[in-house]
């Protein structure tokens, strides 16, 4: 892992994504795009291959003119190690996936958010109304922070009670804690027993990697069923797009948000926390389609 970055001079500000692995990630895409469209010149996004046992001594070794880190995997828990301070939710949920660096007298305040879940709920509000017909039944594909995420949206969003599909139950404490904390009653079952009910849904959201879901589409498939255009599906893997779900679900008639409508809400709300300006949304909306080819 390379050593942070050394301070430029007093008028640049600096922000970055962290992970493992990193070389794919498009949050400097993002977050670019808007500095451009907001006429942040004097400000810098790039990303650094930073593993768990490499979060907290990079970070210690920011300096003052770094304004923000964006989290991806494998980081988003043990980040709250790094926090002085953590905003509620995220606190909540135990998944950070956003630190900002903010002057405190002397020294700094490192303070760990979430944005997934408001990320989450932006996504699923781009392509179905929320109001007129409210979520009643949803699947969580995966057991990771963004599942955790992800659960805690549909709370937000009124669903009550979930199926989360996961390889190994026993594993899945962090997460049946997590929605309890946020009122939603997780039904924890194997990925395959979850995967047979995805076709009830009124909502599916899919956190897992890549290819982890092909056999639930070819199932989809093969089993001829017939969604409802108000069934919504979320995988939220991006590149490519639109995965092997995203395409069998759209075929059987469901409405599908493409898992970059996720990265675009969750970074213009680590733009708003980093630089205090209204995200330009539009404008990073752009920038990443035109990266993905997805306009």
């Amino acid at each position: 892992m390379a050593d942070p970055p050394g301070e430029l001079n007093a008028s640049n500000r600096r922000a970055a994504v962290l992970g493992r692995p990193i070389e794919h990630s498009l949050s400097p895409v993002l977050h670019r795009a808007a500095y451009d469209a907001l006429g942040l010149t004097s400000w810098t996004y790039t990303r650094h291959d930073v593993g768990e046992a490499e979060l907290a001594p990079f970070v210690a070794g920011l300096d003052t003119s770094w304004a923000g880190l964006s989290l991806t995997m494998p980081l988003k828990k043990v980040a709250l190690a790094c926090c002085d301070h953590v905003e509620p939710l995220a606190e909540l949920l135990g998944v950070v996936n956003t630190l900002l660096l903010q002057p405190a007298g002397n020294g700094r305040l490192v303070v760990g958010a979430n944005t997934d879940v408001a990320g989450i709920v932006a996504s699923l509000a781009e392509v179905r109304d929320l109001t007129a017909r409210p979520l009643r039944s949803a699947v969580v594909l995966g057991g990771g922070a963004t599942a955790i995420s992800a659960l805690a949206a549909l709370g937000s969003l009124g669903v009550r009670r979930a199926i989360v599909g996961v390889r190994t139950p026993a594993r899945s404490g962090d997460l049946v804690r997590a929605a309890h904390q946020t009122g939603l009653e997780p039904d924890v079952r194997r990925w395959g027993a979850a995967a047979r009910a995805v076709p009830r849904a009124d909502v599916v959201i899919q956190t897992a990697p890549a290819g982890a879901s092909d056999a639930v589409a070819a199932a989809l498939d093969a089993h001829g069923d017939r969604l409802d255009p108000a069934q919504v599906l979320l995988d939220v893997v991006y590149d490519p797009f639109p995965t092997p779900l995203d395409a069998a679900w759209e075929r059987a008639g469901g409405t599908v948000a493409p898992g970059w409508l996720m990265l675009l809400h969750q970074a213009a709300e680590q733009v708003r926390l980093m630089t205090g300006k209204v995200a330009p949304v539009e404008a990073m909306r752009a920038a990443l389609t035109d990266a993905l080819g997805a306009g």
